[in-house]
C-alpha cells in the first residue's frame, strides 16, 4: 500500500471498521417501530448530509490545534489555552441563545447558519495568518476564534434537532452511535487531514480547506435536508420521547428553560457532560501538544486523528447498541461504565506518562469519552428534552460540555510546563492529575442516571 497517498492509507482502517459496523448492525434483530423502506432511505439521506456537515465543522474548529503546532512559539501553550479557552466558553454560553433559536427556526436553518459562519471565520483566520494581524496574532485569533465558536455552537443543536423528529426513542441508542461516528470522523479530518495540509502547503490553508468543503455542504444541505418526515413528503410519527402527547400551548423560551432546569435528570446529565467536556479537551487537544513537545508516543501522535476516529467509532457504536439492546434504551448505565473506565485511564496515564504506552492509554480514554458524549448530548438530550424542546435541552447540556472544555483549557494553560521544561515528559505530571478528579465526579453523577427514563404525557395519560 506504500504507493497510495498518505491520507488514503489512513482512511483504509476507518473504512474497514465502518464496513464491519454496517454488517454487524444489519445482522442485529431489528427494532421495529413501523418505518417503511421509503422512510428509511429518505432518513438515511437526511442524516448523512447534515451529519457530514457536522463532522467537517470539527475540521474548522480543531484546526487551531494543528495550526498551533505548525506555528511553534508564535502561539505558545499558554496562548493556545487562552485562545481555545475563550472560544469554548463563548461556545458554551452561546447555547443560551442558539438552543431556543434552533427550536424556533429548525435544525435545517441553523446548520446552514453554522456552516456559513464557520466558512467566513475560517477564511478570516487564514487571511490573518497570510497577510498579518491587526495588533498581535494572539489577540486577533482570540477574537476570530470566539466568533467561529459562536457559529460552531449551532452544529450539535442542529443535528440533534433534525434527528429528534426522525428517530423513535427505541432507535436512538443507535443514533447515539452514529453521533459518535460523526464526531470521530470530524476529529480525523481536523487532526490528520489538517496535519497533511500544513505539511504540504502554507499554514493558512489549514483554515481555507475546511471553508471550501463546508461551502459545498452548505449547498447540499440547502437542497437535501428537511426538519421532519412531513416536510420530506412522508408521514410524521410519535417519537415516544418527553414531547409525546404534548399538544398544549407553546411555552416561552424562559418557561422551557425553567422547566428543564427543574428536571433533576436534565441537570445531572448537564453536570456529567461538564466533566465530559473537561476530560475530552484535556485528552484530545493537549495530547498532540504533549507529544509534539516531548517527542513521545510518536506513532500515536502521527496517526492521532485516525486512531481517535477508530476509537470513537468503536466506542460510540458499542455504547449505542448496548444502550438499546441490553439496557432497554437507558443511557445512564453505559455512561457510568465508560466513566469507570476513564478513572482507570487517568490512573494509567499517570503511571505511563514517560513511556510510549501513554499514547495508547489516551486513545482508549478517547473511546470512552466519545461514547459518553454520544449517549448523553447526542441521545439523552432528545429523550428527556423531547423533539419539541430539544434545542433548549441540548443548549443546556452541550453548553456545560464546553464550559468544561473552557475551564480545563485555562487550567492546563497555566499549570503545564513551557519552553525547555516542556520537552521533558516527567514535567507533564499535572496533566493527568488535572484530569483525574473529573473522571471520579463524572462517574458518581452517571450512577444517578442508572434508572432514568423519559416520561411522556402520552404515557402519563394511560
Amino acid at each position: 500500500m506504500s504507493h497510495l497517498p498518505a491520507w488514503l492509507q489512513e482512511m483504509i482502517p476507518i473504512l474497514g471498521l465502518l464496513l464491519v459496523i454496517v454488517v454487524l448492525v444489519r445482522r442485529l434483530p431489528k427494532v421495529d417501530v413501523g418505518h417503511s423502506d421509503a422512510f428509511m432511505k429518505r432518513r438515511r439521506l437526511n442524516w448523512l448530509f447534515v451529519g457530514l456537515t457536522y463532522a467537517f465543522l470539527y475540521m474548522g474548529r480543531y484546526n487551531l490545534t494543528v495550526a498551533k503546532n505548525a506555528l511553534g512559539d508564535r502561539i505558545t501553550t499558554d496562548d493556545f489555552g487562552k485562545i481555545f479557552g475563550v472560544g469554548t466558553i463563548v461556545y458554551g454560553v452561546s447555547f443560551v441563545l442558539n438552543g431556543p433559536l434552533t427550536d424556533r427556526f429548525g435544525g435545517r436553518a441553523t446548520i446552514l447558519v453554522s456552516a456559513g459562519g464557520v466558512v467566513l471565520t475560517n477564511i478570516a483566520m487564514g487571511l490573518t495568518l497570510k497577510y498579518g494581524a491587526y495588533g498581535s496574532l494572539v489577540s486577533s485569533f482570540t477574537l476570530l476564534y470566539a466568533v467561529n465558536m459562536y457559529f460552531q455552537s449551532f452544529g450539535a443543536v442542529s443535528i440533534v434537532k433534525v434527528n429528534a423528529a426522525w428517530f423513535h426513542l427505541r432507535e436512538r441508542g443507535t443514533f447515539g452511535g452514529i453521533f459518535g461516528i460523526l464526531i470521530s470522523l470530524g476529529i480525523y479530518f481536523a487532526f490528520d487531514w489538517g496535519r497533511l495540509i500544513v505539511e504540504r502547503a502554507p499554514v493558512p490553508w489549514v483554515f481555507f480547506v475546511p471553508s471550501m468543503i463546508l461551502t459545498a455542504f452548505f449547498i447540499i444541505d440547502w437542497i437535501v435536508v428537511r426538519d421532519t418526515p412531513g416536510e420530506a413528503g412522508l408521514k410524521d410519527f410519535d417519537t415516544a420521547d418527553a414531547s409525546s402527547g404534548d399538544d398544549g400551548a407553546k411555552l416561552t423560551v424562559t418557561q422551557v428553560a425553567a422547566k428543564m432546569l427543574r428536571d433533576p435528570v436534565i441537570v445531572t446529565i448537564a453536570l456529567v457532560e461538564f466533566c465530559s467536556g473537561y476530560i475530552r479537551n484535556a485528552v484530545m487537544q493537549f495530547f498532540p501538544i504533549f507529544a509534539k513537545q516531548t517527542g513521545s508516543a510518536v506513532y500515536v501522535y502521527k496517526h492521532w486523528g485516525m486512531l481517535n476516529c477508530v476509537a470513537g467509532i468503536t466506542g460510540g457504536m458499542l455504547a449505542g447498541v448496548i444502550s438499546d439492546r441490553v439496557f432497554g434504551s437507558r443511557r445512564g448505565p453505559v455512561s457510568a461504565v465508560l466513566y469507570g473506565a476513564l478513572i482507570g485511564g487517568a490512573g494509567m496515564a499517570m503511571a505511563t506518562l514517560t513511556t510510549p504506552i501513554i499514547g495508547w492509554v489516551v486513545v482508549v480514554m478517547s473511546l470512552c469519552i466519545i461514547g459518553v458524549h454520544g449517549m448523553l448530548s447526542g441521545t439523552a438530550s432528545m429523550d428527556f428534552g423531547g423533539k419539541k424542546n430539544v434545542g433548549v435541552a441540548v443548549g443546556i447540556i452541550d453548553g456545560l460540555v464546553y464550559l468544561g472544555t473552557g475551564t480545563v483549557s485555562f487550567i492546563l494553560g497555566k499549570v503545564l510546563p513551557a519552553k525547555e521544561a516542556a520537552k521533558i515528559a516527567a514535567n507533564w505530571k499535572p496533566w493527568p492529575l488535572v484530569i483525574l478528579p473529573a473522571t471520579v465526579i463524572g462517574f458518581l453523577l452517571a450512577l444517578r442516571l442508572w434508572n432514568a427514563r423519559p416520561k411522556s404525557r402520552a404515557a402519563a395519560a394511560h
